[in-house]
């Protein structure tokens, strides 16, 4: 009896691992087709996030780099006059994509570093471009980034959630606040889940290591 237990034990265990193996190359799969290229065209993206790997410490420990680099998911969202964009619109820049939610509350704690961040290292090369996505008081979220003195950061906004379930079915959200950090070439670098202090000399580090400086070394 004994052994028939340990028996359907081992092979319960070998049924887990097995749909867990499935699911784990179901998503492979998945990132292989995302954006609009291939990992092919992410390849030259390899020395990128070797230095931000290399620079993700202290506060921004918990960013999980993208290994290998893989094409961003396509995002359709607006800016704050409510025309459509999506990440292509902003090619040529590095990117940290941010979602947050005003009834988020570990969202509405990260936006003022987030903007510190903005106003630290924003220029022609880099930007936070955090995407809003409440989905019933439109003027809310407005209404917060007043009343905190968030001031650099640019207004995005998607109510239809549609960019959180891109990220999502990707692999790279499960909850908010979600982060990616994609290159000027559209590739993933890497992700975060959940909130982090991105006014730390640390993620000052990760976003100098993403546009082209060695750990340690300022961005040129």
């Amino acid at each position: 009896m004994a052994q028939g237990r340990k028996s359907l034990r081992a092979v319960t265990i070998i049924l887990v691992a097995g749909i867990a193996g499935v699911a784990a190359g179901a998503l492979a799969v998945y990132l292989r087709g995302t954006g609009d290229g291939n990992l092919a065209a992410c390849t030259a993206s390899g020395a990128a996030q070797a230095r931000v790997a290399a620079a993700a410490t202290g506060p921004v420990a918990a960013f999980i780099p993208a290994d290998p680099p893989v094409p961003a998911p396509e995002l359709a969202f607006r800016d704050a006059a409510g025309a459509p964009l999506t990440l292509a619109d902003f090619s040529g820049r590095i990117l940290l994509v941010n979602l947050w939610a005003t009834w988020c509350v570990p969202c509405r704690e990260e936006m003022p570093a987030l903007d510190r961040l903005q106003a630290e290292k924003g220029s022609e090369r880099f930007e936070v471009v955090a995407i809003n996505i409440d989905t019933r008081d439109r003027e809310a979220p407005r209404q917060f980034l007043d009343e905190i003195g968030v001031e650099r950061l640019a207004f995005y906004e998607d109510e239809t959630t549609g960019v959180f379930q891109a990220l999502r079915n990707a692999g790279f959200a499960f909850g908010l606040p979600a982060t990616l950090l994609v290159d000027d070439k559209g590739c993933v670098l890497g992700h975060m889940a959940g909130p982090a202090a991105w006014d730390a000399a640390e993620a000052f580090g990760l976003v100098d290591a993403a546009l082209g400086a060695a750990p340690g070394a300022p961005a040129q």
